[in-house]
């Protein structure tokens, strides 16, 4: 097969398994993918066919900022993706368990932007400036991928292992907190099972998510006005399952609370 060809059968294959919830063997095995940018080729046709089924992109997100998470997955640098409406839910709301099938959650930080930013090269004054508010995020982490037997160039190509979000309810400026020493806390069914710290998110919150303006600017997809950003997880993440309640607490952010459902369960 042609390289056109091969990331062409890497985006199919991805789009069936996300539509018939399958796991697929990794695709470095499967397809030898072993590049970061056909990787982002994947994922580009992936959100192309997605754009096209008239799905909405809300955001952007980057993953595996914590050096604890990268030790679970096995990685050693961030990957990134998009988020789509579809998948964004909020305080209190119920999750279908079986649109999921190896589901995870991880607590975040998100930012909503004011406006865009379009320099590779923008500073950290330029990314402050820009955002608007902080919320408080839960994101569901869902590999296509068999067993999370992940590498880097698997989930960049498989949206950065995007499954669904939830944001809080109540908006907080900048200015009113204090995100790299603010502890986060994320219980499972009121039992303590994840805890972390704004600086393990590659130092500050802040800092993940310059990397990502900057490599969104970079690859010519700048993050816009209006865009949900996850900056990514404060501590490791947790499997879930049917009927698990997950609440993120983070330093200065109300409590985010949500549930899934018992009528299915991830496979």
């Amino acid at each position: 097969m042609t390289d056109k060809i091969k990331i062409q059968a890497m985006a199919e294959a991805l789009i069936l398994a996300r539509r018939d919830r399958r796991q697929i063997p990794p695709l470095r095995e499967t397809y030898g993918l072993t590049d970061v940018a056909d990787a982002q080729a994947v994922q580009d046709l992936v959100t192309e066919r997605g754009l096209a089924e008239g799905r909405r992109m809300v955001g952007r997100k980057i993953g595996l900022t914590s050096p604890a998470v990268q030790a679970q997955m096995g990685v050693d640098e961030p990957d990134y993706g998009v988020l789509w409406a579809q998948d964004a839910y909020g305080d209190g709301d119920t999750l279908p368990t079986a649109r999921f099938m190896q589901p995870r959650a991880e607590g975040e930080v998100a930012f909503v932007m004011a406006r865009g930013i379009d320099d590779p090269n923008a500073g950290l004054t330029d990314l402050i400036s820009a955002i608007d508010y902080a919320l408080p995020a839960l994101e569901i982490v869902d590999s296509a991928i068999a067993d999370w037997n992940i590498g880097l160039v698997d989930t960049i190509a498989d949206n950065a292992s995007g499954g669904a979000f939830a944001l809080g309810t109540r908006p907080q400026k900048l200015d009113d907190l204090s995100l790299r020493l603010a502890g986060m806390t994320l219980s499972q069914n009121g039992k303590i099972t994840s805890t972390g710290l704004g600086a393990a998110c590659m130092g500050h919150p802040l800092n993940a998510t310059l990397w990502l303006a900057r490599k969104m600017a970079q690859l010519g997809r700048p993050m816009a006005e209006g865009d949900v950003i996850l900056s990514g997880a404060l501590g490791p993440m947790v499997s879930v399952a049917a009927g698990d309640v997950i609440t993120l607490e983070i330093f200065g952010f109300e409590p985010l609370t949500i549930r899934f459902d018992t009528k299915g369960s991830a496979t």
